[in-house]
């Protein structure tokens, strides 16, 4: 069976692959531009791996079709591109945690990137943004987040 990710280094630059949680809200507003877009982008270029699990693509898909946004040709490419395994991990298991007091939900998230070993999550969410670590585990805004792998990348 293919390799569906990197194991860590990309090309012969033998640069470190950064492993990403989108939230939906930086996933649902890449639609519309600006750096939530930038951060979509560097997956689709290879330059970050997502890390998905069934609850965070249910709620991709439930949130952007209450949008409208469900026969969106570009959804159905991100969706196509999951499926691939495109720059993709995906875990089917992840642990129960009780990380985020003012939105419980928000805690799929951390659970994906606990279980896939992330080195961040991209999040617009105040409830997710205020835990800032979990357990090495970044959690900043897509700006932040960029303004970071940019220095990473240097």
């Amino acid at each position: 069976m293919p390799q569906r990710y990197s194991t860590g280094y990309s090309g012969s630059e033998n640069k470190q692959v950064i492993k990403v949680v989108v939230d939906t809200n930086v996933f649902v507003s890449s639609f519309f531009g600006g750096n939530p877009r930038k951060i979509v982008d560097l997956w689709k270029s290879g330059q970050v791996i997502l890390c998905l699990s069934k609850p965070i693509i249910d709620e991709y898909v439930k949130i952007l079709g209450r949008l409208g946004l469900e026969n969106d040709r570009e959804l159905d490419e991100l969706l196509g591109l999951f499926a691939r395994g495109f720059h993709v991990l995906f875990s089917a298991k992840t642990p129960e945690l009780h990380v985020v007091q003012e939105d419980p939900d928000d805690n799929k998230f951390i659970e994906c990137a606990v279980a896939l070993k992330a080195d961040f999550v991209i999040s617009g969410d105040k409830a997710l943004t205020t835990v800032q670590d979990y357990m090495g585990i970044k959690i900043l805004t897509p700006k932040k987040f960029l303004d970071t792998s940019m220095n990473l990348q240097r």
